[in-house]
């Protein structure tokens, strides 16, 4: 049985995670940046028994220390992290280079740079340190996009900052493998979470559709099954690797 630590599974892909998790006998602690009711939910969803709820927010270096902390305390350890915790693309902090202010372009990139790199890697090296402290090795996923790749023109500090975080796997998983210790990313598409929901009901979401030649964007529980195999046993050779999920949307 393993141990996982999944940020940001209060909803969307990160719930599917610790679905996926908790479906193959995994203990799974639940972390939520601001709703834990959210996270309810989600631990109410899990099939089996042990897991927990951990909040704080990672864009803090005290709050990323303090849901390490707890997640051990609530498992006795971690054997898995999965870093999908994210500042993510809205309306709000939209900051296209050639339409926007220098406040709001400032606004955009502190938060995203501290939440979707910064604190990813807080977690990591936190998470990282405790399983070689425990010697049984272990695994990492960190989720990140597929706009690191072909770039993210109305918020390009999010392209930034997932470009960074699957360019910090691959450091990861080079120092970390002679302690059994896999890294990996994942860089999905367009996926159909609540969040993207009034996007694709809109006026452009057969556009969206049409990006892939299936017609379709993913869903969270594809991600989620590509997590589960890239912390498998199976998948240590997959170390190093970024797994595109996109669909056919994008190619590189």
């Amino acid at each position: 049985m393993a141990t996982a630590l999944v940020t940001g599974s209060s909803r969307g892909i990160g719930r599917a995670v610790a679905q996926a998790f908790a479906r193959r006998g995994d203990r799974v602690a639940v972390h939520y940046g601001a709703d834990r009711d959210a996270a309810a939910q989600t631990l109410a969803s899990l099939d089996g028994s042990g897991h927990a709820i951990v909040g704080g927010d990672l864009g803090d270096p005290a709050g990323a220390q303090d849901v390490v902390d707890a997640a051990v305390a609530a498992l006795d350890s971690i054997s898995i992290l999965v870093n999908n915790a994210a500042v993510a693309p809205s309306a709000a902090n939209e900051h296209r280079v050639d339409a926007t202010s220098y406040d709001a372009w400032q606004s955009a990139w502190a938060q995203m740079a501290a939440v979707n790199l910064v604190g990813a890697a807080n977690v990591t090296m936190l998470v990282a340190q405790h399983m070689i402290a425990q010697g049984d090795g272990g695994s990492i996923v960190n989720v990140g996009s597929r706009g690191a790749f072909r770039g993210e023109a109305d918020h390009p500090a999010y392209a930034a900052t997932k470009a960074g975080l699957q360019a910090f796997g691959q450091s990861m998983a080079l120092v970390l493998a002679p302690h059994g210790i896999s890294v990996a990313s994942v860089a999905p598409g367009m996926i159909a979470t609540e969040r993207q929901t009034p996007k694709l009901e809109g006026a452009g979401g057969d556009g969206i559709r049409g990006q892939s030649p299936f017609g379709r964007v993913g869903t969270p529980e594809e991600v989620a099954e590509a997590v589960a195999y890239l912390t498998s046993p199976a998948a240590v050779w997959a170390s190093g690797a970024v797994l595109d999920l996109n669909g056919a949307s994008y190619f590189r």
